[in-house]
């Protein structure tokens, strides 16, 4: 009942009546975004002219929060949303993607626990189980963790000792068994803001469980890749997991096979 925005932006020489793949990208409000231009940078996101000179839509929601429901307001926001674009005529409902990183890469784990709307879904630097992740630091600050969750950007409202429950219905990890999206999970093991371990802990869940997760792992990097091979990696492997999971294009042999992790 509440009315929210968002920004689509179509694909170069798009027709009127055509239904093309789209991409989710969203954080908190990015309705503004209609009057800002970015750069043309390789780095965490998704490039919008490397999508939208691709055949893809972006679409760039608002999501409104609710305290002590963060993961339910994510959810409510991004559907409605969705499906207007497909009731607009211009999303392919077979081919919707969703992208986030630390924030909305926390939203993106969770929102797949209550949806199968999106084909395939980009999970970069997401806490999963906000339990584990309470009792922590910052390691870049030395900040103990716990203010977020009871003050500021988690939404939560109340400690872990006065409202567990809350904890964890708003965790990923424990609904890991509802998933049937495809994902991507994103981490560098020298992240400052969220422990990389907790990507680990949704991964390995969700292995558990025979569902279909990759897990990348970029050595000696932070919370946002800074060597610019690792980027580029980065920006390659994301739309090809797209390409597969939206256009049906062949599955890439990093998807399959992997490479083991060594540490060194």
């Amino acid at each position: 009942g509440k009315p929210l925005q968002g920004v689509l932006i179509k694909p170069a020489n798009y027709k009127e009546g055509d239904r093309v793949p789209v991409v989710v990208y969203y954080y908190r409000f990015f309705s503004q975004r209609r009057y800002e231009f970015n750069q043309m940078k390789v780095n965490h996101r998704p490039n919008f002219p490397f999508y939208t000179s691709n055949g893809y839509a972006i679409f760039l929601p608002d999501v409104k929060f609710t305290i002590g429901r963060p993961g339910d307001s994510a959810t409510e926001s991004l559907v409605p949303g969705i499906q207007k674009l497909i009731d607009m005529g211009v999303a392919d409902e077979n081919a919707i993607g969703l992208h986030g990183h630390s924030w909305s890469g926390y939203q993106t784990a969770f929102v797949v626990t209550q949806t199968d709307v999106f084909k395939a879904a980009v999970s970069g630097a997401p806490v999963s189980n906000m339990t584990s992740a309470y009792s922590g630091i910052r390691l870049g600050t030395g900040l103990a963790r716990q203010f977020q969750y009871e003050m500021t950007q988690s939404r939560i409202g109340a400690s872990l000792f006065e409202k567990p429950e809350l904890y964890i219905e708003n965790s990923p990890v424990f609904y890991a068994d509802r998933i049937n999206t495809p994902m991507l999970i994103q981490f560098g093991d020298v992240d400052e803001a969220v422990p990389w371990q907790q990507g680990i802990e949704l991964y390995l869940a969700m292995k558990r469980l025979n569902k279909e997760v990759v897990f990348l792992q970029y050595l000696g990097e932070p919370h946002h890749l800074k060597q610019y091979p690792n980027k580029v990696d980065y920006t390659l492997k994301m739309m090809q997991y797209f390409d597969h999971h939206l256009k049906g294009i062949k599955k890439y042999d990093w998807i399959t096979q992997g490479e083991a992790y060594t540490g060194d």
